[in-house]
Formats: C-alpha cells, structure tokens, sequence
C-alpha cells in the first residue's frame, strides 16, 4: 500500500495544519488491547478498538514504537526501521490500521527513534567489527583515556557512565540511555541521509506525522566533562536525587547547534507531504528554551514538548510560571502539552487525585484549554492511578535498577482495562505482560461509557465542545495573575475571547465577573453548573472547590483586568 507523496497523501477535512491546537491520544501498544491471547496488545488490537478512540473526539492517534526490536527499552531500541516487530504484527496490519483511522477522520502519527538503535541493528553491527569499515563512524566511539577511563564523565539517564567499552575495537561508545542503545553520529552526513530515508518510508505509507523521541539527543558536542550542577533538579525523566544524571549541567552531551540544521533538513522532508507534522520531545537544563527554538519561524519542527508539566508539581503558581514563561519566549512556534505519558507516574496519583473526579475535570479541562497542542495518554480518560506493583513483577530496567527509590515506568504501562467483570479486564485471553490491577478493572471502558457523570463521558463532551470553539483550539492566550489558588486566563480568536476560571483549591471562591461576560450555548452543562456546582451567576462567579467556569466576553477591553 505505498502511496506517492503529495498527491494522494490523506490531508482530511481539517486541512494541513490541521496539527495546531489537535488533541493527539497516545497509544502503547503493548498494553492497549490484545487480539490473539499472547499476553501483548499489538496492532490488530488497535484496529478493534479505533471506534472507541474516535468516540473521544480526539484528531489523531500517537503509537508508541512498533518496530522490529529486541525490546531491552520496549521499543525503543529499534533493529529495523522498516518493519513491525512480530509481537506487533506485520507491515500489513499497520497499513490496515492507518486507513481505518483515516476513515474515521483520525490522523497517524508514530514514533520515531533518531538518537540512537539497538546494538543488534544491521548498522552497529557493522560498526563496532572495526575502525575502518563502511560505517565505522556511524556511531559515536572515542579511545579511552590514558588510564583507560571513559573519555568523559557523562552519564547515562538510565544510571552509570554513558560510556560502554567494546573489546572489538577497544573503544568506548556512547549510550545516553541503556547500553543496548548506541548513539548514531549526527556528524557523520550518511547517518543523516539515510535517518531521513527511514522517514521517508513511512511517509509513503501514509502517515501524518511522528514524535520524535529524545529529539535534542541527537547530536553530541566536544568531548569534554560536563560541569557539575550547584543544585540537583529533574531536568529529565527518571531524574531523581538518586540518579547521577542530575548532577551535571549537559553541556556537552546533548542539546547541540548542529541539530538545528539536522530538523531543517527534517522539516523540508516532511513539508513534501502536505498535512504531515512532527512533535519533539525535549528533555532539557532549559526545556522551555529548547522548545521555542526547535519549533520558531516555520522550518524546524512543528511542535515540541518538555516533562515541565509531567512534574509532581500541581500548584496554579507553578502551572502559571511555567505557562506564562512559554508564552514569553516562544513567539511563532508552536507548544504541545501533555499531563501523562508512558514514563512518567499516572496523573491521578502525580497529581493527588486518585478517585476524585472533581480533580480530575478539572485538570483535564486545564489542559485543554491552554493555547498549544495536546497529547493524551490511554487511560488517561478513565483516571486510572498508578499500579502498584511488586519487585517481582518489574521488567523496566531503570526501575531494576533504582528500586525502591524508584520504581520505574511499569506502574503506568499496564493494560488498558476494557471489561470489569472480564478476564485481565478484557485486555487479554492469555497472561498478560504487565498485570492489571484490581483497582484499574473498576474503572473499565463499560463501567464508564454508559454514566453520563463519568470521567469518560466529561472527556468526550468537553472535546466535541472544544472543536467548537476556535479560540480554544488556534486561539492566542493572556493570563491573569493567581489569586487564591485560581487559575484564571483569556483565549481569543478573532472577534470572540473566552474567559477560563479554574479554582485548584478545596475552597470556594468568589469573584466579580466581567461585565457582559456570558455562558456559552452548547457548553457542557457542568460549565455552567450543574455539575461541578459552579455558579456562573454574573457578575459575581463563584467556584466551589476544583470548579470550572467558562464564558465568552465580547466586551472585555484589550488590557482591562478581570477580578477572578
């Protein structure tokens, strides 16, 4: 099912950009749904259950890696670009999957690993036979020191020197990650054309875009010691006071000039497909930064996002800093935001709000109500918490590794629950690879769909009202100062601006309203109060605790305060 590029190329309804302000839903594959009883959700999988994700109303759908792989990273250390791991299925089964998302109007995005593959890939088996062969230099390797040290002091985010020795060619390689993941060398100009030819290939079979992981990974500096860090900080996932990742400043080892002219480079590739996109993930000492500098003036990425808000911090005073920052220093580019993903604590528990579905609305309209792109991670939209698993039952190499400090990323890659009463929650006939917890089963896909008060229903209402309303979804964004603990700004888009109140405390709090500010007609009914209680009672509004209130002002002055 190759298609030719730009021609017949799926654009949809929405148009090319149809990417800016789209609500994205991630999808690990392995937990989603498993249709042949191995204990694996695979592609197949998603097929069966595509009707529900469109139910959501989201735009499109992000896959977590696929490709062919020894699975030491789940997917992440990838041995061939060009085909889906057998535990997935086949290329067949992907080019299914894409045309029944198009059919629905759901977009494909996929993953894409550019730093580094697997040391069993075709490439870095070749390179580490000698120093002189054809592609001795696609990977990045350095001679030990003199007492035979590494030849930095960098470290690996998984723990340890980033640093591996190979007896073959009695060099070290560099690995920022897991040492069964060799850095490529984005200084060398093949590995750049041919990391370009493995995006071509999936652009001609139809897909709409990719996350790029660790994107500011890609290309190295000099090797010199990084400095050390004067205070420690999780600049990056997995960064605990226990990891000595944090305690460096990463002068050297990531984040370099020279990628800049690699996502150009990337960019104009991608642009030959119109309607495609791209969505960086950026760990960084200033993530903010890097996400403006990636994603400004139209010829590097479209979008960008940082772990800023996928933190135990959940105070309206840090979301406003951060925010406010953003939108300071990104100008033309373009952010996606994200609360979940697959390496960090589900949101419920980072959050504090495991079974408090008050909390959970509320974030979940914070999120969606910010000015950027959105991604959403499966289970996300059931409020699943954190599972709670054993040592035993671990298979995450950094939560092995730093147990019990920390206990990796398993407790939220376990199945998506389907079914209370069903077998593993109607994941799986079979044993499945992570278990799924009791307290997940209780939350399943039937136990919400038919509740009108569950946060499944609150997920999908709010998302069809959003695509109603273009100041959420392209529109600019002001905000008003924390008082209170509420959270207060301002989205406009042409001749209408909407105001977003959103108390974080466990207080109810009053306020003048705006004059001439109003309800929205077609707003979910909880908008205005019949469902938090949020009384939208102008011109005073009054928000009990963790309320949401939205209303469209069309006679608020450009620079006039609003008292909320």
């Amino acid at each position: 099912m190759m298609q030719t590029p730009s021609t017949s190329h799926y654009v949809g309804s929405q148009g090319a950009d149809w990417w800016r302000g789209a609500v994205i839903y991630q999808i690990y594959p392995r937990s989603f749904m498993d249709s042949n009883g191995d204990g694996n959700g695979d592609l197949q999988g998603v097929i069966d259950k595509l009707d529900y994700i469109a139910s959501l109303n989201v735009d499109a759908i992000w896959l977590s890696p696929f490709f062919t792989s020894p699975m030491k990273d789940f997917g992440y250390d990838i041995s061939n670009y060009r085909d889906v791991d057998p535990m997935f299925g086949t290329l067949e089964d992907f080019d299914r999957l894409v045309e029944g998302a198009h059919a629905r109007g759901l977009k494909v995005t996929i993953d894409q690993v550019m730093s580094h593959t697997a040391d069993q890939h075709a490439w870095f088996e070749e390179s580490r036979q000698s120093r002189d062969n054809p592609k001795a230099d696609w990977y990045v390797w350095a001679d030990p020191k003199p007492d035979g040290a590494p030849p930095t002091n960098w470290q690996s985010v998984f723990g340890g020197s980033a640093w591996q020795w190979d007896t073959r060619r009695c060099q070290y390689y560099l690995h920022n990650f897991l040492a069964s993941q060799p850095d490529l060398n984005f200084r060398t100009p093949a590995v750049v054309d041919a990391m370009l030819e493995e995006v071509r290939f999936w652009l001609e079979r139809g897909v709409d875009g990719f996350r790029l992981d660790a994107v500011n990974f890609c290309t190295h500096g000099e090797l010199k010691d990084n400095p050390p860090r004067q205070e420690m900080t999780e600049s990056f996932l997995g960064v605990r006071p226990d990891n000595p990742y944090g305690y460096q400043l990463h002068q050297y080892d990531k984040t370099q000039p020279e990628n800049l002219v690699f996502l150009e480079r990337l960019r104009a590739l991608l642009d030959e497909y119109p309607g495609t996109t791209s969505v960086g993930e950026v760990g960084d000492d200033d993530a903010l930064g890097v996400m403006a500098e990636y994603s400004q003036g139209g010829k590097r990425l479209h979008m960008c996002y940082s772990f800023n808000l996928l933190t135990d911090k959940a105070d309206p005073g840090y979301l406003h800093e951060t925010l406010t920052e953003m939108e300071a220093r990104i100008g033309d580019g373009w952010p996606c935001w994200a609360l979940g993903n697959h390496d960090v604590t589900r949101l419920a528990t980072r959050w504090q709000a495991e079974g408090q579905l008050d909390k959970l609305r509320l974030y979940m309209v914070f999120l969606l109500t910010q000015r950027g792109s959105v991604c959403l991670y499966q289970g996300e939209e059931l409020g699943l918490p954190e599972a709670q698993l054993t040592f035993e039952q671990l298979v995450d190499p950094a939560g092995i590794t730093f147990w019990p400090a920390y206990k990796g990323r398993d407790g939220c890659r376990t199945p998506h629950p389907w079914q209370a009463d069903a077998r593993h929650a109607g994941f799986s006939r079979g044993t499945p690879w992570l278990p799924v917890p009791d307290t997940h089963a209780s939350l399943a896909v039937d136990q919400q769909d038919n509740d009108t008060d569950s946060l499944l229903n609150a997920y999908r209402d709010f998302l069809a009202f959003r695509r109603t309303q273009p100041a959420l979804v392209k529109g600019d964004v002001r905000y008003h100062p924390v008082r209170d603990d509420v959270l207060c700004l301002e989205r406009t888009y042409q001749q209408t601006r909407l105001l977003i109140a959103l108390n974080f405390s466990g207080q109810t709090v009053t306020r003048s309203a705006p004059e001439g500010a109003e309800a929205i007609a077609g707003a979910p009914a909880w908008l205005t109060g019949e469902w938090q209680g949020s009384q939208l009672s102008l011109p005073q509004l009054s928000l009990p605790p963790y309320g949401v209130a939205i209303a469209r002002c069309s006679q608020l002055e450009e620079n006039a305060p609003w008292d909320v």
